[in-house]
């Protein structure tokens, strides 16, 4: 009735048939995954621009002077004059290129960051001031 070499052609089919569902069912799932990233991006791209013309409003001019005359009062703004602006070179180091502390000096400071966390409260704000 059957033979050898047809039981195994038929365990070969089913298993080509299984390896071809699983890799189809695979490659659906992830058409999915980049139609979701797809409508993420779009999403992002759609706040972008809306926040760009938000900024563009905001941002107008006209709206700023009329910003400016209403709180003249209260914010007491003059012209900037030229004196006024720092040359790249006259700013202060920036924290990378300050040198490393001495290691001593290094354990001073954790110690005392540590004593300061214990008199504080464990939730922390968007704040800088302490």
């Amino acid at each position: 009735m059957f033979r050898t070499l047809d039981v195994v052609m038929i365990a070969v089919m089913t298993a080509a048939a299984t390896v071809t569902y699983s890799i189809k069912h695979q490659a659906e799932n992830k058409l999915e995954e980049v139609r979701k990233l797809d409508a993420e991006i779009k999403l992002e791209e759609d706040t972008i621009d809306l926040l760009k013309a938000d900024w563009a409003l905001l941002t107008q001019p006209n709206r700023l002077n009329r910003l400016v005359k209403t709180f003249e009062a209260d914010l007491k703004l003059v012209p900037t004059e030229s004196t006024q602006l720092a040359q790249p070179n006259e700013l202060p180091m920036p924290t990378a290129e300050l040198p490393a502390l001495a290691p001593e000096k290094d354990e001073k400071v954790a110690q005392k960051n540590k004593k300061k966390a214990k008199d504080t409260d464990a939730i922390q704000t968007g704040s800088v001031a302490n």
